[in-house]
């Protein structure tokens, strides 16, 4: 099955859509604090995005107004960017798109802002170790429920609820192409992984339930329950010895 294969001149475009992903992470990253808006956040990626002569993945998709998009505390994804002021001990989820070339690069994390609860924090170190555990496990070979069992088994051994309605894509020249990556699955089932296979893998775990509703604005989903959300997310290629990461953070930033 030849789905969404690459060749390794269109892996290197996309790394280097992923590599302006990341700047613009490491510059909204350095920004968060208590106090500063989400539309302002939606500057940096839109000033970014504009010296690297790129566009946005997501501004005008399906009429989505933000370059980024910014989900607080219950919300899960698809936050749209504006005046909304984050507070101390908020949690921000940040996805970041970025077309360079033709090709996409797609990147969520989850920041703290300012001083957050031990349960705030506890689920960020979850998610983002769920994203590392699922990457390693797209290795040629398996099949995709390989990956979105990784998930599922790393949130569900330490107690988080693992969002079920949601989940990654395939990514190239379009930002969602075949196939669709749940974060649940049968390790055994699901589309063959073949060398250059991309994929956007993206955890989204809660400190509650799996249930999920979308607001009025028809974007912004939040947990039914409105417990805490947090959205990890990279673009990787399959490789035999698991995923290349194309979407590579940068030197953390120190609080």
């Amino acid at each position: 099955m030849g789905i969404n294969i690459k060749n390794g001149r269109e892996i290197e475009r996309m790394r280097t859509a992923g590599r302006l992903v990341a700047i613009i992470h490491d510059r909204i990253e350095r920004a968060i604090a208590p106090g500063v808006t989400t539309a302002e956040l939606d500057a940096i990626a839109r000033e970014a995005l504009s010296e690297a002569d790129a566009t946005s993945s997501f501004l005008g998709y399906h009429g989505f107004p933000g370059h980024i998009c910014a989900s607080v505390n219950e919300e899960i994804v698809h936050g749209i960017p504006g005046p909304r002021v984050l507070q101390e001990g908020d949690i921000v989820s940040v996805d970041v798109g970025a077309i360079v070339d033709g090709f996409h690069g797609d990147s969520a994390w989850t920041y703290p802002v300012g001083r957050v609860s031990d349960e705030a924090a506890g689920l960020l170190v979850a998610t983002e170790g769920a994203l590392q555990t699922a990457v390693a496990a797209a290795v040629a070979g398996r099949r995709l429920g390989a990956v979105s069992n990784a998930v599922e088994r790393y949130a569900g051994e330490r107690g988080y609820g693992v969002v079920r309605e949601y989940g990654g894509h395939g990514i190239g020249r379009q930002m969602h192409e075949d196939p669709h990556v749940p974060n649940h699955g049968d390790p055994t089932r699901g589309t063959p992984l073949r060398q250059g296979l991309t994929l956007a893998i993206e955890p989204m775990l809660t400190t509650g339930g799996e249930e999920t509703r979308v607001l009025a604005d028809k974007w912004t989903v939040v947990t039914a329950d409105g417990s805490l959300a947090a959205h990890f997310e990279h673009t990787v290629v399959v490789t035999t010895e698991g995923g290349d990461v194309l979407t590579e953070r940068l030197a953390p930033v120190l609080h």
